[in-house]
């Protein structure tokens, strides 16, 4: 290894906040404070690398200087295809510059024309939305978005494509979001902030899928930045500012459950920075040795406040390197070259360092084709994984074409041949297409979007195309291992490359921090066994019991109490406040679906036949009463609840309190005994009492009916609209309808849904028809359907056949995917990504159109389940369209005779005319220009068409 210091970098004695190195390994950016501005400067690397280099007067060291920021630069990155170069600040801007048409050098302003700018580098771009300083940028794995981050708590989704078009505006830190992190597979973005969190967010909605804040709940100082990475195999999200024990370590995120079990340690101060090389390795092999394959590693570089910085490879139990005291303050910011080898470093005092690494060091870099293998095998087809082959498949069809009816079809057989030839792995080059889209040929279309294509090539001289982000809705990335496949597929032709290996060093690195030497981990690891062992006996589930799993890496582990031991295994328990952990601050954007969180414990083993005692009882908890509580029941109307328990005396017994404030307007109402649990919504507020009765009053504290008393004490509590629901501790649930006074749902019993696995209840959802739907631990959710008093499945997040179905074809347009409702809460919309799976694997056709058939057949039947109309024509439209596609005649014309229903009305028909309030030939209007754009319809539209016709006449 050798280090560098190159005086030369510098900003004039002020800080460098930023530092990147151009993915074709020539030149690299830095950003950071100027005289009296922000800074940003583009510097050649041939005299960092090369010494002759350095000292020969004919190589520019500057190759441009830009000054238009108005304050410090906190960041700069380039684009992955090298084109762009984005930089952010405190003067609230994201600026994107662009290397312009070379005019001659032109002097540096202000320099007294003693500096001149080789390459000329003009903003093409200033993105204005943050409130605050920027501090942190990052270009997604496809160029495709650029995301920003900043002191005012959110993190900006910018389109790349589009600028300056905003996707999407994230936010949920209540403190200074001050790093950002893409994981490799485009799936998520990570983030994190000074309130003592790391989000990771799904890119596929833009919606939140997890919060870690364990690992920083002792982080007292802040660090002026929390640059984080993910690992380049996807597997590993490595944080900045973490505390274990009271010392400072980088905190390790598994992405297999959002673990945090392990993590770097050793600095003495707080971690600024974070960086993975971008190569994942394996072993030199050594000449003469046998060549058996090793398992592939990652390496990652981390940087702190005490001045100094470590590097990791995953595979060793200890830094591979420790450069203590590398600067004077604090390591700012990380870079690697693309090749893996090099990395330079930057420093609050102004200067940088460069390490340059041998392959012994660090092993041998794998291929990006090997480094691509692993992803497919891993997450499946992505869009980060798009290549030239798969363009011609991904041009978007306009729905509305019946003009150019026959050409569509030899577009879709062409696509069909492309689509076989590309899952059986010849990706051949783009097939050449006749027809027309818009007037335009097909071929013509793919010539431009390859003309945008960017080429680079890469510092061992292989070509690189960055693929363009032409339809969107290709991010989402299937996650089903390669087991998970169903049977009709084993016949793949896909070899997986071996997975790589869990790093053998996180696992192990657990430290006692009293025996550590300065820089280095010595290994312990006492807890293990002890949670292994619980787990054989199926007595804790990963979610249980926090005190045994959460510390991450301190030796005196919490062995856990007898307590789990000894408690009865069929014993249904219910852990937790119910109602209060409904999230404080900004409640989903449907407030009829504010979800209620419990654990339920089912029996894990079911009493035998001849054991006929009733031992199985369901059991919930039931909540413990509090002085005083208060919840909030929405933002818009903003709506609080107070409770206020054994507040005056009259005449000898204690009297409680319910006081609602409604925009401003109060009202209040007294009960005789104390409120275990308060609910409400909009139109109605429920309180339960301790003597097992549950009160409602209406929105301006009328008391709607007597006390209803239940059969045994509460344990959840939920309204909705003008329903309220209660779950007991006996596990029944009942819905009752307070305007019309009825029950929808009499104490129907979670025996049915819980009974036979050890699935536990995550998540409680009331619709606003007042239907209850319980999501289960193990992905499944049931609603109960009061009409044929059953529950019913609907939504399987393990279900083969939402991995397998294959509606792309199908979708109207790109916002088509984005579906709101009740069965996309539940379902968490993973509806797109099934098809990369069933590509991947190259299934049958027939068996595709079976499974996506019985997939888009099962989305129907649950949105019409949960009434959800919206829903329901959403994935009718799509299964219409799916079955003119498919050639489904028979199908197709059962569903248009039962939307047209009998055109000669009498008394003894069955027919509805509506669904949940939609008019049947209203949607068979609407599915007529679908099935007249397939020829072999022709008869059927015309049929129906006169139908309506004759209908509409009369």
């Amino acid at each position: 290894m050798k280090l560098l210091k190159p005086t030369w970098v510098n900003h004039n004695g002020k800080p460098i906040f930023s530092v990147d190195i151009h993915p074709d390994g020539t030149k690299f950016a830095t950003g950071g404070q100027g005289q009296d501005s922000g800074k940003v400067v583009i510097w050649n690397m041939a005299p960092v690398l090369k010494e002759e280099d350095e000292k020969n007067e004919n190589i520019p060291k500057m190759l441009c200087q830009m000054d238009n920021h108005l304050a410090c630069v906190n960041c700069v990155r380039w684009s992955n295809n090298g084109v762009y170069l984005a930089s952010g600040g405190d003067d609230k801007l994201i600026m994107v510059w662009k290397r312009a048409a070379y005019i001659g050098p032109s002097t540096v302003f202000g320099s007294g024309s003693k500096l001149t700018n080789v390459e000329q580098w003009r903003c093409v771009s200033i993105l204005r939305s943050h409130s605050g300083d920027v501090m942190d940028v990052a270009w997604s794995p496809h160029d495709a978005w650029l995301a920003s981050c900043s002191v005012d708590n959110t993190v900006v989704i910018w389109n790349a494509v589009k600028f300056p078009e905003i996707l999407a505006t994230l936010k949920g830190h209540s403190g200074l979001v001050k790093g950002l992190t893409w994981d490799p597979v485009g799936k998520y973005i990570a983030s994190q902030a000074d309130d003592r969190s790391l989000k990771v967010w799904r890119t596929m909605d833009w919606q939140l899928e997890t919060s870690i804040t364990k690992p920083f709940d002792e982080c007292g100082g802040t660090t002026h930045v929390l640059r984080l990475s993910w690992s380049p195999d996807g597997h590993y999200l490595v944080s900045a500012h973490a505390m274990n024990n009271s010392g400072p370590t980088a905190q390790i995120i598994e992405r297999d459950g959002w673990k945090t079990n392990m993590d770097f340690v050793g600095h003495r101060k707080a971690v600024t920075v974070v960086k993975f090389n971008p190569k994942i390795f394996k072993k030199k092999q050594k000449n003469g040795s046998s060549t058996k394959s090793s398992c592939p590693y990652c390496c990652c570089a981390v940087g702190s406040k005490d001045r100094s910085l470590s590097v990791w490879l995953t595979c060793l139990k200890r830094p591979l390197v420790v450069i203590h005291e590398l600067f004077d303050k604090s390591i700012m910011d990380i870079s690697w070259t693309l090749n893996g080898l090099g990395i330079l470093v930057c420093s609050m005092d102004g200067s940088v360092a460069y390490l340059d690494f041998s392959q012994d060091e660090l092993g041998d870099p794998l291929s990006e084709e090997e480094k691509s293998n692993i992803h497919q095998s891993t997450y499946g087809k992505s869009l980060a994984i798009m290549t030239e082959a798969q363009l011609s498949t991904t041009i978007i069809e306009n729905p509305e074409m019946l003009k150019y009816q026959q050409r569509q079809q030899q577009q879709q057989a062409e696509q069909k041949n492309a689509s076989i030839r590309e899952a059986a792995g010849t990706a051949t080059a783009a097939p050449k297409v006749a027809s027309m889209v818009n007037g335009e040929s097909l071929e013509d279309i793919r010539k431009n979007l390859l003309k945008k294509q960017v080429e680079t090539r890469t510092a061992d001289g292989r070509r690189r195309i960055t693929p363009l982000c032409i339809a969107q809705l290709d991010t989402g990335v299937n996650t089903t291992s390669a087991s998970a496949v169903p049977p009709a597929s084993s016949s793949s032709v896909l070899t997986t490359p071996s997975k790589i290996e869990p790093m053998k060093a996180f696992d192990s690195r657990f430290t006692e921090r009293s025996k550590a030497t300065s820089g280095t981990a010595v290994v312990t690891n006492t807890n293990q066994t002890v949670v292994d062992r619980l787990k054989d006996q199926n007595l804790i589930k990963d979610n249980k019991p926090k005190d045994i799993l959460e510390s991450s890496s301190d030796s005196e582990e919490k062995i856990p109490a007898a307590k789990p031991l000894s408690a009865p295994k069929r014993k249904l328990e219910l852990e937790g406040e119910t109602v209060e952990k409904k999230k404080k601050g900004r409640p989903r954007k449907d407030s009829r679906l504010v979800p209620v969180t419990l654990t339920v414990q089912s029996p894990a083993t079911l009493a035998s036949e001849k054991d006929a005692a009733p031992a199985l009882a369901l059991k919930l908890p039931t909540p413990i009463p509090q002085k005083s509580f208060t919840l909030q029941i929405s933002t818009d109307p903003s709506m609080y609840l107070e409770v206020e328990n054994e507040m005056t005396t009259v005449g000898g017994s204690k009297l409680s309190r319910l006081k609602c404030n409604r925009e401003g307007k109060e009202w209040e109402t007294v009960l005789t005994s104390r409120i275990l649990m308060a609910a409400g919504s909009c139109e109605i507020v429920s309180v339960a009492c301790e003597k097992r009765t549950l009160s409602v009053f209406s929105a301006c504290g009328r008391r709607l009916l007597p006390p209803i008393v239940l059969n045994t004490p509460i344990s959840t509590l939920h309204c909705t609209g003008s329903y309220v629901m209660a779950l007991t501790t006996a596990a029944t649930l009942s819905v009752w309808d307070v305007h019309k006074q009825t029950a929808i749902v009499r104490d129907e019993s979670l025996q049915t849904i819980l009974s036979g696995s050890d699935a536990t209840v995550s998540q409680i959802l009331l619709t606003q028809h007042g239907i209850p739907v319980m999501s289960m631990s193990d992905g499944k959710a049931y609603c109960f359907n009061p009409s044929l008093s059953t529950w019913n499945l609907v939504s399987d997040k393990q279900d083969s056949l939402a991995q397998c179905a294959d509606f792309r074809n199908s979708l109207p347009s790109q916002e088509a995917m984005l579906c709101s409702g009740p069965l996309a809460v539940i379902q968490g919309r993973t509806s797109n990504s099934g098809r990369q799976a069933a590509r991947l694997f190259s299934m049958p056709h027939l068996v595709q159109q079976e499974t996506t058939l019985a997939y888009l057949e099962n989305q129907i039947a649950a949105a019409l389940m949960l009434q959800s109309s919206h829903e329901y024509r959403h994935w009718l439209l799509i299964y219409a369209r799916y079955l003119v596609n498919e050639g489904f005649e028979y199908r197709l014309r059962e569903l248009c005779k039962d939307l047209l229903g009998p055109v000669h009305y009498s008394a003894g028909s069955q027919w509805e005319s509506t669904v949940m309030g939609l008019r049947k030939r209203e949607l068979l209007k609407e599915l007529l220009p679908v099935i007249g754009q397939n020829l072999r319809f022709q008869r059927l539209f015309t049929e129906y068409q006169e139908q309506l016709d004759i209908l509409r006449d009369k």
